[in-house]
């Protein structure tokens, strides 16, 4: 009942319905924690990014295993969870197999295309005999994630379809996006890139890495031209980081047993927990510009409940968002009705 899963299924959905699942890396049980409490609490399916850095200082992956395991049977989280390596060496990957990860990134972005495309099909034998999913990488991505510094070039799309028909799940492809904060001077995504990789790639779901501080519109486009899974990492730490400061900036670890780190860390967990509902928030999808925006279509309870989170952005059209209200409507009428 609380077991990982891979996370294909969940993308095929996604870029079916023509939104996208987060990843939201973990770097520590707070990290992990948080994320976990908040995708049960919006009843979403996510996937847990974890780097080859986070790995090692989270005392390993065998370690990692075991923690979110652990957690997700304490803490009974029934959503779909898979446990992913971000950005991984061939050698990463192999260990991660080993661990228990069901989800694996090579990152083979920085060898000649004849070498990566070799180690990637040595991964797709692995993973398929022990029923995971892999991401492969065509193109850098900008800037730093753990040491792995990316220029940021496009890929070019013939590469990217090369990498995609040798059995992968889903494909990360450098279109202008970066890891850490954006600068001022950043030009913004290549639609034209992503939208050469889609016609080529077809039913593959893309990934968009460094997924913090993209504007809206860029999003909704990607996710128009087949994005399906959104990588955040750097907000969550920009979050954990402002909410700590501010604890101890106002003395509160020298009040009392402030200094315990239970309390010393609670501000920090809540932070990630309101941006990773952030990027979940359903409050008014027609109203409110956030990046992406989830919203739920909850069926009438005491029937058959049937919960679905949907990655929707506001400017889909008033009309698509107006059908599912009305059907909402429709239901909550009916179920009164049967009920009498």
């Amino acid at each position: 009942m609380y077991e990982l899963v891979n996370a294909t299924e969940m993308l095929k959905k996604a870029k079916a319905g023509h939104y996208a699942v987060g990843q939201f890396n973990i770097n520590n049980l707070e990290w992990t924690k948080a994320i976990l409490l908040t995708a049960q609490e919006l009843n979403s399916p996510v996937i847990l990014g974890v780097s080859e850095g986070a790995g090692k200082y989270m005392a390993g992956y065998k370690t990692v295993v075991g923690m979110v395991k652990g957690m997700m049977e304490e803490q009974k989280i029934t959503v779909p969870v898979a446990l992913h390596l971000d950005h991984g060496s061939y050698e990463g990957c192999l260990k991660c197999v080993e661990a228990g990860f069901t989800s694996i990134m090579f990152d083979g972005s920085h060898y000649p295309i004849e070498e990566n495309v070799e180690k990637t099909k040595e991964l797709v034998k692995i993973v398929a005999e022990h029923g995971m999913s892999l991401e492969a990488e065509v193109g850098s991505i900008g800037g730093e994630e753990d040491g792995v510094v990316g220029m940021g070039e496009c890929a070019d799309p013939k590469e990217c379809k090369m990498v995609a028909d040798l059995g992968i799940d889903f494909l990360a492809a450098g279109i202008g996006n970066i890891h850490g904060k954006y600068p001022a001077n950043w030009k913004g995504l290549s639609f034209e890139t992503l939208d050469a990789i889609q016609k080529l790639t077809g039913d593959m779901p893309l990934v968009l890495h460094g997924g913090t501080g993209i504007p809206a519109d860029m999003i909704k486009k990607a996710i128009d031209l087949g994005v399906s899974k959104i990588n955040v990492n750097t907000e969550c730490q920009l979050a954990f980081a402002a909410a700590t400061r501010k604890y101890i900036e106002e003395g509160k670890d020298e009040q009392g047993k402030g200094f315990d780190p239970r309390k010393l860390l609670a501000p920090g967990t809540e932070a990630i927990k309101a941006t990773v509902k952030e990027k979940w928030n359903f409050s008014d999808p027609l109203t409110k510009p956030e990046k992406y925006t989830f919203y739920k279509v909850e069926k009438n309870k005491g029937i058959s409940v049937s919960r679905h989170w949907f990655l929707f952005l506001h400017f889909h059209g008033k009309m698509f968002l107006w059908q599912k209200i009305r059907l909402l409507i429709k239901n909550k009428t009916e179920q009164r009705t049967m009920k009498l």
